[in-house]
């Protein structure tokens, strides 16, 4: 199945080579979870805090769907 991911502000540096444009398709197996994505991307969990799958607040458990649309924030400060 294909899902689209957009890893932002510091998670950048996770994006695979060669992906092109934000956000990026991905191939993946069906039933897939936020935590599954995560650990095929590299991304620590511990830098994942906000996750949006279709502009909808998601969590680790959250199984993707084909067509999904993933967004993943680090954590945010202020100043």
């Amino acid at each position: 199945m294909k899902i689209s991911v957009n890893l932002f502000a510091t998670l950048s540096r996770f994006k695979p080579e060669n992906t092109g444009k934000d956000p990026w398709e991905m191939e993946c197996a069906e039933g897939i979870t936020i935590e599954a994505l995560l650990g095929l991307l590299e991304v620590p969990s511990a830098k994942a805090r906000i996750i949006f799958v279709n502009n909808v607040h998601a969590n680790m458990e959250t199984v993707l769907k084909d067509g999904d649309q993933v967004g993943i924030f680090p954590p945010v400060g202020g100043g």
